[in-house]
């Protein structure tokens, strides 16, 4: 555990400093209250995209719970609304700790050194009370959730604590990220069906396979630092081989997800209506193969870019799951 009692300077000439990895010009630099920008910064909410990272498979467990039961409720409304809020928080909680674990590292390494409590503007104990705050309003919504859901969600606690230290003991960080990341599949399926089953495991999977593809890509922009300070990541494993890594995550993707929905809907649904459900991850690999063809793991500009463009890239199985589930 991390010793709060290290407590840095917080340092005024930087105490409204951007981060430098954020879009120029985004909300909270722009609108947010000068004293609530550092602990939103640290909530990573100035760079949304990891919100929607987080949230989008709370989305494709719902629309498979949905698509598998052949119904709708008021509650399914609540739970996508309340996803939507516990990623916005747990996201920040799941930042603040890992910012926290990382202070020493963060402030070696060159995009991540304005982070605000490796450049002062937070101090540890200050991230902590904002960490408790962030958790104690996303378990309020939580408590909403029907208990076996409530139950998942408070077992995924155990692999957010864990993921920050995973790059110090294996090469394979970015599949802690994944376990963390994608649990929100299992909660909201979970919270419409008061059940797990082979379905939602197999895009729980899915999920996890979606992450090593997007954070090997992420990770690249920080492989020389990483490898001066030894840290450790999937980008750094494959190297030169990256893009046949993320050949087989994305075919991970669309098989793993593609057998989820099979599973899901037969022998229920209408064939048309599964023809289309499996639209979703066939176009979702076609974006994943696109960004393949992008690649260049030492244009951390590209990385970065192509990191943010899978926003879109978890969007397209709603998409498909929601005119599944009109049919």
């Amino acid at each position: 555990m991390p010793d709060l009692n290290e407590l840095p300077e917080v340092n005024e000439a930087n105490s409204d400093a951007p981060v430098k990895d954020a879009k120029s010009g985004n909300w909270v630099d722009r609108f947010a209250p000068a004293p609530t920008r550092p602990y939103l910064r640290l909530s990573r909410a100035d760079r949304p995209v990891g919100t929607w990272l987080l949230y989008l498979p709370c989305l494709w467990g719902l629309g498979l719970a949905m698509l598998g039961t052949g119904s709708a409720s008021f509650m399914d409304l609540w739970i996508a609304v309340g996803c939507g809020i516990g990623a916005f928080l747990m996201r920040g909680a799941g930042c603040t700790w890992n910012d926290i674990t990382d202070r020493n590292f963060d402030g070696r390494v060159e995009r991540t050194k304005s982070r605000p409590i490796p450049s002062g503007q937070v101090s540890v104990r200050g991230a902590a009370i904002w960490m408790a705050v962030q958790m104690g309003v996303a378990g309020l919504i939580l408590l909403t959730f029907p208990l076996p859901a409530i139950i998942l969600g408070l077992i995924s606690l155990g692999p957010v604590a864990i993921y920050p230290f995973a790059k110090r003991f294996t090469w394979w960080p970015q599949v802690f990220l994944g376990i963390a990341f994608n649990w929100g599949a299992l909660v909201a399926y979970t919270a419409h069906r008061d059940a797990i089953d082979w379905a939602v495991i197999l895009l729980y999977l899915a999920g996890i396979m979606w992450t090593l593809f997007y954070d090997t890509v992420y990770a690249h922009q920080d492989k020389e630092d990483d490898a001066l300070i030894g840290i450790k990541s999937t980008a750094r494993l494959f190297g030169d081989k990256t893009i046949v890594a993320l050949r087989y995550f994305l075919m991970g993707v669309v098989v793993l997800m593609g057998a989820a929905v099979v599973l899901a809907m037969t022998p229920n649904a209408h064939a048309l209506a599964i023809v289309v459900a499996l639209g979703g991850p066939w176009a979702m690999g076609w974006h994943l193969a696109w960004q393949m063809r992008h690649f260049d793991g030492d244009d951390t500009d590209v990385c970065l870019r192509l990191f943010r463009s899978n926003r879109d890239a978890g969007l397209i199985p709603v998409l498909f799951f929601a005119a599944s589930l009109l049919l």
